[in-house]
């Protein structure tokens, strides 16, 4: 186990440090943000003061040592739109990002996991087939489109929720939550179920697949033909190794949800750290948008070590395979 933890930390600096130089490189030619901070009527000498103040005369590779330095330190400047340390920002944006992404995870593994099995076990019937039908319309649908005709339907035409913003918080130390109001419920509703809807017939089909896989195995036949209960052999057995495969989709699109965010934030105008990429985007603000993206990139590689230490947990072979050498 050490030695697969020391590769995988290994193999998570590589990719942070190919994460960092590629978002780096690409976004020397979003714009130029000297313009955009003294805008068009500046003289060129304002513009080379300000370039030199800002660091943006020295060569690319000396500007991407002291990014990934400052990087290593958790320090990644200041924004060079708003002033203010990209840390503080992040940090500031950071809970209403990840409260969105584990509502809509949730909701789509309580809703996503019971739709797949019922399809599985109702193969053929009146809902199970209602059940394909939504998964293709929620996986075909942009994420955005959706976003805009529950604002249309549940803000414009039957004003139950709000459309935009993240409601009423409080804080929790240095943490802000949503969670602990009700005005703070009703503004997560929507952006939830519109960043959960693709996630969920992900997991529904998903389950769907590997449920109906599982059935057909020669052990389910040896419990039917022991005298088990279908509830037992389907809850007891069938599903517990159906989820194996699940946690690993699930693990790595928690990832997806907080990186793919932006268009739901967009929308619904959500205070998060995709929001403000967008914002950064709009206005070349180098180390915000470096920093987002390393911090994405930093996500990912920390669930995916989780999901692969769980998998050595809850999967007994893998143990037994490490053990021989395999």
């Amino acid at each position: 186990m050490g030695a697969f933890l020391l590769r995988r930390l290994i193999q998570a600096v590589i990719v942070m440090v190919s994460v960092a130089f590629i978002a780096f490189l690409l976004f020397q030619y979003v714009g130029d943000p000297v313009l955009f901070l003294l805008g068009q009527d500046a003289t060129p000498e304002q513009i080379r003061q300000l370039r030199a103040d800002l660091g943006l005369d020295q060569p690319f590779f000396v500007q991407f040592w002291h990014f990934l330095v400052n990087a290593a330190q958790g320090e990644f400047g200041l924004s060079l739109r708003q002033g203010a340390k990209v840390s503080r920002l992040l940090g500031e944006r950071f809970p209403a990002t990840f409260e969105l992404a584990m509502v809509a995870a949730v909701l789509a593994l309580v809703v996503g996991v019971p739709m797949g099995v019922y399809a599985a076990l109702k193969r053929g019937s009146f809902m199970s087939q209602v059940f394909m039908t939504v998964s293709l319309l929620g996986v075909s649908l942009p994420t955005f489109l959706i976003g805009i005709l529950l604002i249309l339907v549940f803000s414009v035409w039957l004003g139950w929720l709000p459309s935009f913003g993240r409601g009423e918080t409080v804080q929790v130390g240095w943490w802000s939550t949503g969670l602990l109001t009700v005005d703070g419920w009703k503004h997560i509703i929507l952006p939830a179920i519109t960043l959960a809807v693709f996630q969920l017939t992900l997991i529904m089909r998903l389950v769907r697949a590997e449920m109906l896989e599982v059935l057909r195995t020669d052990y389910i036949k040896f419990a039917k033909a022991r005298g088990l209960t279908d509830r037992a052999i389907y809850f007891g057995h069938a599903l517990k190794n159906t989820l194996v495969p699940v946690m690993t989709i699930t693990g790595l699109q928690l990832g997806g949800l907080i990186a793919f965010a932006i268009i739901t934030e967009t929308v619904f105008q959500w205070p998060g750290m995709g929001l403000l990429f967008i914002q950064a985007v709009t206005f070349a603000d180098v180390p915000v948008m470096a920093a987002y993206l390393c911090l994405i990139a930093l996500i990912f590689v920390v669930i995916n070590l989780i999901v692969d230490l769980l998998y050595v947990v809850v999967d007994p072979r893998l143990r037994v395979a490490k053990a021989g050498g395999h």
